[in-house]
């Protein structure tokens, strides 16, 4: 049996977005099942908008999901170059070899003639393709042309009767009228080709097996397959294997934009995802096992991903869905890979320095983190819980002030417990938690009027973590500053 290969081949017009994520996801999850190759190739033939900016940023988004590739750029193989640019030679031997055999030819429209053609088409309401008026050139005609400047294109003569199909492991036996199909072009003035007839060269010269890409290329399959047969490769494409994954659209219904939020991998990263919960959130879009199974850890989406279980339906992109996803992965980390994934968010708030922390503050990190870890949503999340516990000062929320520190009696209550917890041999989340009890029962008051008025007093705020448990964190001297700072600065006013 010949060995599964299949490709990722994303143009370097942009960040690695949802939908190309998800493509090379299920891609690399078929290639692992199978013990197939998966290879990245980089379609960089739309030279007016191709970066190298774009080309980094896919490397680092697929490197950040976890979806390396066997053979590509930065790793090699038998059947580069991955770059379509540095396989243009390719591209022209094979243009030459379907001119030759008349499966193609020159075109010399100008712009202006093509879109006039077009708006003809329109008028009449015909489909707007090309009109064939290249097609029948005696190469006196070309020669003529080609004296007036003119510079032509390649375009394939597509067969006027017929019909072009094949099965598709998604959308079932497909078929398209040859006569609905125009006369594309192959490869543009400038030599470098268009992406039906690169993808053609590329597929077959490194024996790819199955193709798997969003549906939005379904339309394109039927003139590839007529390029396939042209060059004479007939048994490579009715043994090539098609999959056409249904589209991403937004809560709206719509097609999914920036309008919905983010749509880049690497602004998922910024906005503190977990690589592992964006990629178990993609494998959802547009596949599903038969009990529905929601979170899968990636070995056994591995085994679990099939083809024949993606659906035809449009995916939706529920930006809830995937928060509550990551909050479920961020619960089930270890909290050293949490704490360690937490770091650069730590970082950019300004509440750990650039500098390598010792093992004490990093343990300490590590706790303050282990508090609220049943709260985090986002990794983003992190500072803004633990930062009172960080700052060596704090500040006091407005309302927390006028709820709780400006009730008659609370500063009178805070002065009794700072002495009673300096007389405290043990400063343990039990013996505050117990001191606080029994000093709300000896004044006749709720415990939370005892506890409130110390979160306020140690973290400026009514919110936080187990309030004991953080100032056993926090320790006795710092807890005991704070509650002094806060009675002073309001016995004040």
């Amino acid at each position: 049996m010949q060995k599964v290969r299949l490709r990722f081949a994303p143009s370097p017009t942009g960040f690695l977005h949802i939908g190309g994520a998800r493509t090379a996801l299920f891609n690399w999850l078929y290639a692992r099942k199978v013990g197939g190759t998966f290879i990245l190739r980089i379609e960089d033939t739309d030279e007016a908008r191709s970066t190298g900016e774009s080309v980094d940023a896919i490397f680092r988004g697929m490197e950040w999901l976890g979806l390396t590739w066997d053979e590509g750029p930065n790793k090699g193989g038998d059947f580069g170059p991955y770059f379509q640019m540095q396989r243009l030679d390719l591209y022209k031997k094979y243009a030459d070899q379907l001119i030759q055999s008349e499966a193609a030819y020159h075109c010399y429209c100008t712009p202006e003639e093509l879109e006039a053609m077009r708006t003809r088409a329109m008028l009449a309401k015909r489909p707007p393709k090309y009109d064939g008026r290249c097609r029948s050139l005696t190469q006196t005609q070309r020669e003529e042309l080609e004296k007036t400047g003119k510079k032509a294109v390649v375009r394939f003569k597509t067969p006027t009767q017929g019909v072009t199909e094949f099965d598709d492991y998604v959308r079932g036996h497909v078929s398209f009228e040859n006569a609905l199909l125009d006369d594309f072009v192959l490869l543009k003035t400038s030599g470098v080709p268009t992406y039906q007839f690169a993808v053609v060269v590329d597929d077959y010269s490194m024996q790819i097996t199955h193709v798997i890409r969003g549906d939005d290329h379904l339309s394109n399959t039927p003139r590839q397959i007529l390029v396939f047969k042209a060059l004479g490769w007939d048994d490579f494409v009715n043994n090539l294997k098609f999959a056409h994954l249904s589209m991403i659209m937004g809560p709206d219904g719509s097609r999914l934009s920036k309008r919905h939020g983010a749509t880049s991998v690497e602004e998922y990263k910024k906005l503190g995802y977990l690589p592992e919960a964006l990629l178990n959130y993609l494998s959802l879009l547009g596949w599903s096992t038969d009990d529905s199974q929601q979170l899968f850890e990636k070995e056994d989406l591995i085994q679990k991903f099939s083809l024949e279980r993606c659906g035809k339906s449009a995916a939706i992109f529920d930006p809830q869905k995937l928060l509550w996803m990551n909050g479920e992965y961020i619960r089930k980390s270890k909290i050293e890979d949490l704490t360690q994934k937490s770091l650069p968010f730590l970082k950019e708030a300004g509440l750990i320095s650039e500098e390598p922390l010792s093992d004490d503050r990093l343990q300490f990190i590590r706790s303050c983190i282990a508090l609220e870890q049943e709260k985090i949503k986002l990794l983003s999340d992190v500072p803004k819980l633990i930062d009172f516990l960080l700052q060596e000062d704090f500040e006091w929320d407005p309302k927390s002030v006028e709820k709780v520190l400006k009730t008659p009696g609370v500063l009178g209550l805070l002065l009794e417990i700072i002495d009673r917890f300096e007389k405290l041999p043990q400063f343990t989340a039990t013996s505050t938690e117990q001191l606080c009890r029994d000093f709300a029962q000896e004044k006749g008051l709720k415990a939370g009027a005892i506890f409130h008025p110390v979160r306020v007093a140690t973290s400026g705020r009514t919110q936080g973590p187990s309030l004991f448990h953080y100032l056993e964190l926090m320790g006795k001297e710092k807890s005991i500053a704070r509650m002094q700072k806060t009675y002073s600065t309001f016995a004040i006013h």
